[in-house]
């Protein structure tokens, strides 16, 4: 384990606390790791929507910027995305 340390407002103290209990919350430390670790995994659920999988991010990048030539898939990927438009 870790330690992280932050320092709060007043104001988001009471907030939190205040939320936490509301939540059922053992502790305010477990509150604020919970919406911590729920923000991050949307931010990266929300990511990685965008780029689907490794392979996808190799590709999409080798394409942009190392000029690679698109192949017959990623052609007829395109082809499709274009006829659902």
């Amino acid at each position: 384990m870790t330690r992280f340390d932050a320092r709060l407002t007043k104001e988001q103290k009471e907030l939190f606390e205040y939320t936490s209990k509301l939540g059922g919350f053992r502790s305010l430390t477990e509150f604020i790791l919970k919406a911590a670790q729920s923000k991050a995994e949307e931010l990266v659920e929300e990511h990685n929507k965008i780029i689907g999988s490794k392979k996808d991010q190799e590709i999409f990048f080798d394409f942009v910027f190392k000029s690679i030539a698109p192949n017959t898939p990623l052609k007829s990927a395109l082809q499709e995305y274009k006829n659902l438009l």
